[in-house]
């Protein structure tokens, strides 16, 4: 396929926390060309996946057409959601099941979904590892990991700083909303093809950006990474007039410019892993050739 034509990037960094009221989730934007990605304001105190949820479907509502990149797991390994689903299914069935399943949890929680009987065996919930935890991963996990670009979590892992598992499960509720509410003008890559779509929303691991410059792999935590970042990502510097973002925005303002260097680029729609249960059930990681 070829590169669809974006006017504007948004990035995100994403929680998949519990409670009324947590950190985590910061959104950054920013337009064809080089100038700087600016933040989005939350709507109050801070965002909640709700609120991110709002605040995007009036996105779709505008004339330009929008690349979104999340910062979670769009799947589960096949070889576990094959255990609740069959053989065949496709993404849009897991995310509709786990959406079911945590229906009365707000704010698309979805650390529920793991804590169901019948679920449980899949996952590393609690403590240590248990003895019948298998720690799959998807094809787009492995060739990050070979890429030299990171080395991303299991969507199964539930416990640790770096799990990734509960943020990827609600944002799999969030793809599951989204989908209703927007309809055609909503795709997801590489399950959808991105063709006439008003929006298309695609996964996002921040640290492959940050390889891509000479950063590394750590943290942005000084003004001057944060704009020597930018730079190698082809962005004018940052224009932010306050304390330096934290950790979460800047993950974000770095993701926004990465997703606009790279998008143009038709490898990355086309990368040669991306096979047939890829683009039906597992996905792949937005910028791993």
């Amino acid at each position: 396929m070829s590169p669809p034509e974006i006017d504007v990037f948004v990035a995100v960094d994403w929680s998949g926390a519990k409670g009324p009221a947590y950190d985590g989730i910061a959104v950054a934007t920013c337009r064809l060309g080089t100038h700087a990605p600016t933040l989005v304001g939350a709507p109050g105190r801070r965002w909640r996946r709700a609120d991110f949820v709002d605040w995007l479907a009036a996105q779709a509502q505008r004339a330009e057409r929008v690349l979104v990149g999340i910062d979670c797991a769009f799947a589960l390994p096949a070889l576990a959601a094959e255990q609740w689903l069959g053989a065949d299914y496709h993404v849009a069935a897991l995310w509709d099941y786990i959406d079911r399943c945590c229906e009365d949890a707000v704010d698309f929680y979805g650390g529920d979904f793991a804590d169901r009987t019948e679920h449980q065996s899949q996952f590393w919930r609690i403590g240590k590892r248990p003895d019948r935890f298998q720690e799959l991963h998807r094809a787009g996990e492995l060739a990050c990991r070979a890429a030299g670009l990171g080395a991303p979590e299991s969507p199964l892992k539930l416990v640790g700083a770096r799990q990734v598992g509960k943020g990827g499960i609600a944002g799999m509720r969030v793809l599951a909303s989204l989908r209703r509410t927007l309809g055609d003008d909503f795709r997801v890559w590489p399950f959808d093809s991105p063709e006439r779509a008003q929006m298309i929303c695609v996964e996002l691991y921040p640290r492959l950006f940050m390889r891509m410059t000479e950063h590394g792999n750590t943290k942005v935590r000084s003004w001057d990474a944060l704009q020597r970042c930018l730079m190698a990502l082809d962005s004018e510097p940052y224009g932010g007039t306050r304390d330096l973002p934290s950790d979460h925005e800047t993950d974000a303002l770095v993701a926004a410019a990465g997703l606009r260097r790279i998008a143009s680029d038709p490898a990355v729609w086309n990368p040669p892993g991306l096979d047939a249960l890829a683009r039906r059930a597992e996905g792949w990681i937005f910028g791993v050739r």
